[in-house]
């Protein structure tokens, strides 16, 4: 069950340096996106919105694009036309909370890759909607071969299932504000490839 850190909802909707709903990209991205009152409807939108318009960053490295900026604030998405998994979380964050949304963040942990069994963070957001009344969690970090991530309220249809006997782990807890060892991480990474090698792997 998901818990929120903070019984303060005020928190869920600050405007913060990382999640910077006042730059002029993100109010104009969520102005284009609001179809009407519907809380609903807008996350609906402002989901698919940055989970298919800005590539993970690591997707388009792989393939080949050279890729060096890292995406770190939500405006930077916007500005670089992709992020990681982190980044898009704080992208999704700020449209969200520009509508009075209540959005956060919620952290697994996964092993980075079938050939790496390194444990790492990967981001997800929490989202609180009127109309059902509840919590619910979208991960925004991008569709590919093997990754179907919807929006849905009443079952969760993240990118990744989660497999204990690997050691993965669900995080339920909703923060308010981005992991401090997460920003630390993309502060610090020069280009991509760099930022590969040194996922976190704790909050």
């Amino acid at each position: 069950m998901l818990k929120p850190e903070t019984v303060e909802m005020g928190r869920y909707l600050d405007l913060t340096d990382m999640i910077d709903f006042d730059h002029e990209l993100v109010m104009l991205a969520a102005q284009s996106l609001m179809p009407s009152n519907d809380d609903c409807a807008y996350a609906r939108r402002a989901y698919e919105y940055v989970r298919d318009a800005f590539p993970h960053s690591f997707d388009l490295y792989g393939s080949g694009r050279p890729v060096c900026q890292v995406s770190c604030r939500a405006s930077d998405v916007m500005i670089n036309g992709h992020g990681i998994c982190y980044a898009k979380s704080h992208l999704l964050a700020a449209l969200l909370r520009f509508a009075g949304i209540p959005a956060g963040f919620c952290y697994q942990k996964l092993l980075s890759s079938e050939d790496n069994p390194k444990i790492v963070l990967h981001a997800v957001n929490a989202v609180f909607l009127k109309s059902p009344g509840k919590w619910i969690r979208l991960d925004a970090r991008g569709n590919k071969n093997g990754v179907d991530a919807q929006f849905s309220i009443n079952e969760e249809k993240l990118a990744f299932p989660i497999r204990p006997e690997l050691g993965e782990e669900d995080g339920l807890i909703i923060y308010a504000a981005p992991s401090p060892n997460v920003l630390e991480v993309l502060k610090k990474a020069n280009d991509i490839a760099g930022l590969i090698d040194n996922l976190p792997d704790h909050i």
